[in-house]
């Protein structure tokens, strides 16, 4: 086999490719929107429609026709599976009266695709536009075989059949539905069917078949009012009864109580309406039963007594309370209104076992912080049983369990001791009252349990006893000063001035006071009480020599004022006058200005004699600024201030800052 030779001259001529070159995008952007609207503005020449044909001929419409068919068989044949070029063909085929070839043009599309519910509905509705009514029952019939589920298909169906009056077709043709256990909404179209023609038994059969097939709630309560519509109050009870005996205790719901409740109070049957909620509450849980306690407690509005309304109220709050305990059980406050709820009650039983289960809640950790709520629930217990149950041997019991329950090592309350002495002396038990005391201070010693034991032995008039705990609470706390006032207070009363003197000499030598002024105070007072004005006297200078507090100084002039002796006057200015040049040695301005205006008042008081003189010691008040400085240190700015310059203080005498600056001078000099 020979080759032709190969031309080397000839060249193969390659496409030349147009260089850009300036590739950056242009400064306008158009869309391809914008352009599309271009094209369509500048379209100048408008496209004619299609010129109208009109057929004046048999042998032309026949040609038209034969077009026309050949069009849409050749769009049959490029996509057989569009459903829509089935519907155009069937639909012309129809205009043309053609009613063979549009049902041949039909059956054909139902053997490419008989799952099409288009072309099944345009195929019967063809057939019924029609009026070839056996052709559409036929065509139905194969629908509603082929696809059962299709609901539109036996609506569409039993709609003709009721509409040509065929009522028995009509129902045979939703008996075989039936069998398909359709929706809800199948069974009810069944039923108001029969309704229409008055036929209340079969529609009370259907309503039989239908609560099994559907077995919700809402379904029952539609059959029971069809009941009570159709048959009367009766049989709609027998409804909820079986419906009730159907679901159980397990899968009963709250909305078959109402419903059933509402009927009895329909047919004023209260007493049976309010059984069927109390019923229901007590058969339900709490988080399933709210809107029928709501109900329940708007029934008992409408129609029940004061006591039935507050038993509602009590107990849906009882209701919640427990839900409250059951997310924290140690929120006492709840606790504190749950048995305050159930002591509303007349039942005792009920109301312990609330305070037996609130007890039980014992808090988690050993701080006195986390016990002050808990400790309550033990006095109210306890006080519930003393006082309403009146079981003064329980009372005693609570009392005591709570005691034996406190750590009393770590911390103690002293409001249970007091309370539990008390009860005791109340059943007039005095021997056990100071037992209890005794026990108390012994193991846990408090302030508020010492002057507990020693009011009691007061009321009885025992100051032996008050005495010797006098003496104890000193040496447990020896730095209180209301406790050494008040045993002198009680020496006094009893008349021994020397022995109440010695407790306020005792008390002014410890070292350490809570609050020494009110123990000088009662002190002063207690002798000027005697009308010892030299004893006072000298406790003031010694109170003098410990402290030089500008209410001392004027507390020791109006003493002296008061006196009611000879000089007192002198003797309170001449107080006054020490304690102007004390406080002017330590440079106490506002305390002396307090002392100056008292002493203006005094002088005032005695006539004005000397009342220039102390006019002139009264200082001048002037605004001025310094640097403040914040919490952490930094700088704060500056802050306006009053002071006070006073006639005789070194401030205001002439050349002052002038001597301070050679002083400051003669220092640095020094330093060198």
């Amino acid at each position: 086999m020979s080759t032709a030779p190969e031309n080397k001259n000839v060249r193969t001529s390659v496409p030349k490719v147009a260089k850009v070159k300036n590739k950056l995008p242009a400064p306008v952007q158009i869309t391809a929107e914008q352009l599309l609207r271009e094209a369509q503005e500048r379209q100048l020449e408008g496209i004619p429609p299609p010129p109208k044909q009109k057929i004046t001929d048999p042998e032309e419409l026949r040609d038209f026709q034969l077009r026309r068919r050949k069009e849409f068989e050749d769009n049959l044949r490029k996509n057989r599976t569009m459903m829509g070029n089935w519907l155009k063909y069937a639909a012309w085929e129809e205009s043309q009266r053609e009613i063979d070839r549009a049902r041949s043009v039909y059956e054909r599309g139902l053997d490419v695709d008989y799952r099409s519910m288009a072309l099944w509905l345009k195929y019967a509705e063809m057939e019924m536009r029609n009026r070839q009514i056996n052709h559409a029952r036929n065509v139905w019939d194969r629908a509603v075989t082929i696809l059962p589920r299709a609901n539109q298909f036996w609506y569409k169906y039993t709609y003709m059949e009721e509409m040509l009056g065929n009522i028995p077709a009509a129902r045979q043709i939703f008996e075989r539905w039936m069998k398909w256990e359709p929706d809800e909404q199948a069974w009810f179209s069944y039923i108001k069917m029969e309704l229409r023609y008055k036929e209340i038994e079969k529609a009370r059969n259907i309503y039989e078949k239908f609560v099994i097939v559907h077995p919700d709630v809402k379904n029952w309560i539609k059959f029971a009012r069809f009941e009570e519509q159709h048959s009367g109050a009766a049989e709609a009870r027998k409804v909820f009864e079986r419906a009730m005996d159907f679901y159980g205790d397990e899968l009963m719901d709250e909305s078959i109580f109402i419903a059933f409740a509402k009927l009895e109070e329909k047919c004023k049957e209260f007493e049976r309406a309010r059984m069927i909620y109390k019923y229901g509450l007590d058969s339900l849980p709490k988080e399933d039963a709210k809107d029928l306690y709501k109900n329940f407690t708007q029934f008992e509005k409408r129609h029940g007594d004061r006591a039935g309304i507050e038993s509602v109220v009590t107990s849906k709050r009882r209701r919640q309370y427990e839900e409250e305990i059951e997310q924290n059980p140690h929120n006492y406050d709840v606790w504190f209104d749950y048995v305050r709820l159930m002591e509303t009650e007349e039942d005792e039983e009920a109301v312990r076992e609330a305070y037996e289960r609130a007890i039980a809640n014992v808090p988690p950790i050993q701080e006195k912080r986390y016990w002050r709520r808990y400790i309550y629930l033990w006095i109210y217990y306890a006080l519930f049983e003393e006082l309403v149950a009146k079981d003064v041997k329980r009372a005693r019991e609570v009392y005591m369990a709570c005691i034996n329950l406190l750590p009393h090592k770590k911390f103690t309350f002293a409001k249970i001791w007091v309370m539990l002495a008390y009860f005791e002396i109340r059943q007039k038990n005095v021997a056990s009252a100071r037992q209890i005391l005794g026990n108390a201070i012994g193991r846990c010693p408090k302030e508020k349990l010492y002057k507990c034991y020693i009011e009691l032995e007061l009321q009885m008039r025992e100051f032996d006893r008050c005495r010797m705990l006098y003496e104890k609470f000193l040496q447990f706390n020896p730095s209180c000063c209301t406790t050494w006032v008040k045993y002198a207070e009680l020496e006094t009363i009893l008349g021994d001035v020397d022995r109440s003197r010695a407790i306020f000499e005792l008390a002014i030598n410890q070292p350490i006071m809570d609050m020494p002024e009110v123990l000088w105070k009662s002190y002063i007072d207690f002798e000027i009480g005697q009308e010892d004005y030299e004893k006072a006297r000298s406790l003031y200078e010694k109170l003098l020599e410990r402290t030089q507090h500008v209410k001392v100084w004027i507390s020791y002039a109006l003493f002296e004022l008061n006196s009611e002796e000879n000089g007192a006057a002198d003797r309170c200015r001449g107080i006054y006058e020490r304690a102007n040049k004390a406080l002017k040695k330590v440079e106490a301005k506002e305390e002396r200005l307090m002392l100056l205006e008292s002493w203006r008042d005094f002088e005032i008081q005695q006539g004005g004699e000397k009342l220039d003189s102390v006019q002139r010691l009264m200082p001048r008040k002037i605004k001025k600024r310094r640097k403040a400085q914040n919490e952490d240190g930094t700088d704060g700015g500056w802050e306006e201030y009053y002071d006070y310059i006073f006639p005789d203080s070194e401030e205001n005498m002439p050349n002052f800052k002038l001597l301070q600056m050679a002083k400051k001078w003669k220092k640095q000099q020094n330093s060198i």
